[in-house]
């Protein structure tokens, strides 16, 4: 991986919990968030005493490098929102002002953790779909914002043993959203859903409290039968 390739892009603890409907409960387990780059999600919740763990291969940067990058691709991504605002339901989120605001709020407390949340063995430099856990570690496993969404350039045999490796690693795996980046429904998700019934997975599909991108109301929720 080259941090060139990379658009870092942090959600907070707050969207994390309307996303994969994550209640007090589910809090109190232990979480993997898979793909979490540079999101407050981890802090937060490490901060309050959780027990999670990130992995995704940004984390092989410094903080110092990840920053760097996000401030390259910062006014790209606004650039983007701006000229596409229809794209998106301007409610939590009041305009693009306000996006960026969160957005970097979020970063920066993922950044004032990263280095002792790296020592601490919070932060795991690996990707899909081959991840460094034993079996069953984690009661929990949340994947945002990089399966379903990168469809284009994620290939279905992808998809496919990105999800078996979650349902490895953890008992209950969501994974959010299920559009791709232009807002329609991934092409992958049904060879995806009877791939992973034949594996003996459950699947159902859950309304989500979250709104911001338009057509991504829809959490996906594996669980072994």
């Amino acid at each position: 991986m080259e941090l060139k390739n990379v658009v870092p892009w942090g959600r907070s603890f707050d969207e994390y919990r309307d996303m994969f409907l994550l209640t007090d409960a589910d809090l109190q387990e232990t979480i993997l968030g898979c793909g979490d780059g540079p999101a407050s999600f981890n802090a937060e919740l490490a901060k309050a005493g959780g027990n999670v763990v990130s992995a995704d291969p940004v984390y092989r940067f410094t903080a110092d490098q990840i920053r760097s990058r996000v401030r390259e691709v910062y006014p790209e991504i606004m650039s983007e929102v701006a000229k596409n605002p229809d794209d998106y339901i301007w409610d939590s989120i009041r305009d693009v002002e306000h996006l960026g605001q969160v957005r970097m709020e979020a970063m920066e407390l993922f950044f004032d953790d990263y280095e002792q949340g790296k020592q601490a063995g919070r932060y795991i430099n690996a990707s899909l779909p081959k991840l460094p856990f034993e079996d069953k570690t984690f009661r929990l496993a949340l994947c945002s914002h990089y399966l379903f969404l990168y469809s284009e350039h994620v290939s279905l045999e992808q998809h496919i043993l990105s999800m078996k490796e979650l349902c490895r690693v953890a008992h209950e795996v969501r994974v959010y959203p299920l559009v791709t980046l232009d807002g329609s429904r991934s092409q992958h998700i049904d060879p995806v859903v009877a791939s992973l019934a034949d594996d003996g997975i459950g699947v159902s599909f859950q309304k989500v409290r979250y709104r911001f991108q338009k057509g991504a109301d829809e959490v996906l929720v594996l669980r072994y039968l």
